[in-house]
Order: structure tokens, then C-alpha cells, then sequence
């Protein structure tokens, strides 16, 4: 008798109109509101200017510019060229696109031996540190420096 239930609850299967039901789909918390969906196309995008500089002494310029409204430029040099301890690649830049929301996104950079630093209004910034913290830091940079005196006392 179960074999004639498995077979029935199998040839009812086979026959089901599947034709109605929607793939799963796992949500998250980014997900609840509808997405905007990025509009591609495979039209050529037409580059207006472009212009590449390279010197021997490892100085550079290059900048460009599309039919959609992409552009950047950059150039850059070798800080301290010929010591070779102190030797830094320096390049300094800017890249402006419209985002798909329609904001223009502007960027402005500087790269050295002190790293990446980017500026533009659209990157997120801190908050202000509270005026009772900054209250603290400041009265600790006015301690002096513990000694080993004063290590053992605040061991202690």
C-alpha cells in the first residue's frame, strides 16, 4: 500500500503546473526596498581627449575624457630621485563621473610615501569628537611622560 502512495504522490508531482512559482530569493536588510536597475549598453562610448606624457626622468601626465561624461587626469614624479632611501612615487589626480542616482561624483587625490588621500564630497566623514573627550585628550597631552618612577606607582 505504500508503494501505491509514493507512486501516486510521484506521477502527481511530474504532472504539476510548476509553470506559476517564483525562484527563493534570500532578503537582507539592503534588499527590502526596491533596487534600481543599472541600465547597460553595449553602444561604444566615444573618448574625446586623451592625452599620455611619460619623461625619462620618471615624470608622467596622462588625462582623458569620454563622450559620457567620465574624465580624469593625473601626473606624478619621483620625490627625491637619486636617494634612494627617501625615494617616493608622488601622483596627484581627479576622476569625475555621474553615479547612477544622477549625483556627480568628483574626486580629487594625492598619493605618496605618506599613502592614498582622497578628497571629494561624497566620501562619508567622522564625527566630531565630543567636547568632553576632546577635554581629556588635551589634558593628557599635557602630562608629562611617565618615567620609571612613575611606572611603578601606576602599577601598583
Amino acid at each position: 500500500m505504500k508503494c501505491v502512495f509514493v507512486l501516486a504522490v510521484l506521477v502527481g508531482a511530474a504532472y504539476a503546473d510548476v509553470s506559476g512559482f517564483q525562484p527563493f530569493q534570500q532578503q537582507t536588510l539592503y534588499q527590502q526596498q526596491p533596487q534600481q536597475q543599472a541600465q547597460y549598453t553595449t553602444e561604444p562610448i566615444p573618448i574625446i581627449r586623451q592625452e599620455q606624457i611619460l619623461n625619462p626622468d620618471g615624470s608622467y601626465k596622462w588625462s582623458y575624457e569620454t563622450g559620457n561624461g567620465i574624465s580624469a587626469e593625473e601626473q606624478g614624479y619621483v620625490k627625491n630621485q637619486g636617494i634612494p632611501e627617501q625615494e617616493a612615487q608622488v601622483a596627484q589626480g581627479q576622476y569625475q563621473y555621474t553615479a547612477p542616482d544622477g549625483q556627480v561624483i568628483q574626486l580629487q587625490y594625492l598619493a605618496d610615501e605618506n599613502g592614498f588621500q582622497p578628497q571629494g564630497a561624497h566620501i562619508p566623514t567622522s564625527p566630531p569628537i565630543p567636547r568632553e573627550i576632546q577635554a581629556s585628550l588635551d589634558h593628557l597631552a599635557t602630562l608629562r611622560p611617565p618615567t620609571q618612577e612613575n611606572r611603578e606607582y601606576i602599577r601598583t
